[in-house]
């Protein structure tokens, strides 16, 4: 499963989940799950980071996702789990936090289950673990499923059953009364001092491979652990049956085969063969790409063209279907009124300058461009988004939105995170599209740029040959001014291009855009 694909419901069910539409998530491999509710962010490990078949990976990060979406919403606080006092708090907030989500989310309560039995093979047994950090994992198996995995001596059982019987006590006491974390912090100490913990020692971190291996090899373990689950908590008869249809995830499988689907349809759309004729897509996706949805400018590009959506204007003629009063009153000509049909049939490529002369308003640019594309794809115009840079010296042309895929978040998510770096090497970058652009055939390819390429003659050559082959070449430069957008655009007239124009506000941009498609 491709990781944009992954961030793309990742996000979606965080944002539902945790009620914050900043939400962002950022995907970073071999890392715990964690969350900054301050930053209204949440980290999650790839897929490999657990156990499993793909499927019960999923089903393991989904829930992931789910507990950190539960601490966005109802922490104030997430300390870190790498000391004995961040972990106790940590450890006691899950407990909270999941009570209070299954309120809302009572469908998660299947799925907890599953994560709790699959976890258990790859949780600590306590009989490997020596020193006070035995304890701490001791007491936050008991304190949150009510059974330990492996053996405590003297009066280490007696020590860990007392604080999970104060912890569970401070718990609901803080759900009953409406407190929050703070509350609850304010306890860690005394449970530090039941377990006999320093609040300083260390609590090492280990991944699920590192605790169990590379996969589960019984799985009818995983089974039995569930059921065993289901008949300590449920108390059912059919236990057995209902372990299985927890097992199986009847559910959650449509959803995970959905996401596979569209994964494969965006590889077969030509992710792989982009990459052998030099076109990247990128790689991080950890940039929020919230920020580029300028919500008041994509308002105003729809309603500049919202005429062109249902495909009908009217206009003056001499002659028509209706009579306009005022304007025969007048004596002005054109005194009829006629409807005429609109529609856009032009297929059009975009490909955005990143270079570094346009790192002082990249934000600005980069939420014209949303814009843009928003109206585009509000209109029903085909087409497809290209970006370039330059990284160690090597030219990189980045793919924003294919041809044939619609526009949407991810699309929006891959813009946010390619950097305004580097120069302008756009002969280099109109030769690496030019095999990528034959099977799409644009009507109008408009290039967005600061208008100053690298090599002049180049670029003259290759709009020269993209002419040839029935493509309108068209530039808009970009000025940070009324002086600069005049002589950037005294620049683009030498190189060849059918049209030049130039905006100083890049709000224009857009309608500057669209407009050529009516012309």
């Amino acid at each position: 499963m491709r990781n944009d694909v992954l961030l793309d419901i990742a996000t979606f069910l965080a944002r539902r989940w945790s009620g914050n539409d900043r939400t962002a998530v950022a995907i970073t491999a071999d890392k715990a799950p964690a969350t900054k509710p301050d930053k209204s962010q949440i980290s999650l490990p790839a897929l490999s980071y657990y156990v499993g078949t793909d499927f019960q990976r999923y089903r393991q990060w989904r829930v992931a996702l789910w507990y950190e979406s539960m601490r966005m919403r109802h922490s104030s606080k997430v300390l870190s789990n790498e000391h004995a006092f961040g972990f106790i708090l940590n450890t006691l907030e899950t407990k909270r936090i999941e009570i209070l989500g299954l309120r809302d989310w009572e469908g998660m309560e299947g799925e907890l289950i599953f994560n709790e039995g699959i976890s258990w093979q790859s949780r600590q047994l306590l009989n490997t673990i020596y020193g006070r950090y035995k304890v701490a994992e001791a007491f936050s198996q008991y304190f949150l499923t009510g059974y330990v995995k492996g053996e405590l001596f003297g009066g280490e059982l007696d020590r860990v059953q007392r604080a999970a019987e104060y912890a569970t006590e401070i718990v609901n006491e803080a759900i009953a009364g409406g407190h929050g974390t703070g509350w609850l912090e304010q306890h860690v100490p005394k449970l530090i001092k039941m377990l006999e913990l320093d609040p300083l020692v260390s609590i090492p971190i280990l991944a699920p491979k590192t605790r169990m291996g590379a996969s589960l090899t019984q799985q009818s373990d995983v089974l039995k652990q569930i059921e065993k689950i289901v008949r300590t908590r449920k108390k059912e008869k059919d236990a057995e049956e209902k372990a299985k249809e927890i097992y199986d995830g009847t559910d959650v499988l449509k959803e995970f085969e959905a996401l596979v689907k569209e994964s494969k349809k965006t590889e077969n759309k030509g992710y792989d063969s982009l990459e052998n004729f030099g076109l990247s897509v990128p790689d991080r996706m950890d940039v929020d790409e919230t920020r580029l949805y300028d919500l008041d400018l994509i308002q105003k590009v729809k309603a500049a063209f919202r005429a062109w959506k249902t495909g009908w204007t009217e206009r003056h003629d001499d002659t028509g279907d209706e009579l306009d009063a005022e304007v025969f009153a007048e004596s002005l000509p054109k005194p009829f009124l006629t409807d005429v049909k609109l529609s856009i049939k032009t297929k059009v490529v975009l490909l955005l300058d990143h270079s570094s002369s346009i790192a002082d308003v990249e934000l600005e640019y980069k939420q014209a461009t949303v814009a843009l594309c928003e109206a585009l794809s509000y209109l029903g115009v085909k087409f497809a988004v290209y970006a370039f840079s330059t990284e160690n010296r090597q030219v990189k042309a980045w793919v924003v939105k294919p041809p044939n895929v619609k526009w949407s978040l991810v699309c929006a998510r891959r813009l946010a995170q390619i950097k305004a770096v580097g120069g302008t090497p756009l002969a280099e970058v109109y030769a690496l599209l030019q095999p990528a652009l034959k099977s799409f055939r644009p009507d109008i390819f408009v290039t967005l740029t600061d208008g100053e390429p690298s090599d002049f003659d180049a670029v003259r050559a290759m709009v020269l040959s993209y002419r040839k082959a029935g493509v309108k070449m068209v530039a808009i430069g970009v000025g940070r001014n009324l002086n600069d957008a005049v002589g950037i655009g005294h620049n683009l007239k030498y190189l060849n291009y059918e049209r030049a124009l130039a905006v100083s506000r890049l709000q224009d941009m857009p309608k500057k855009v669209i407009g050529l498609l009516r012309s």
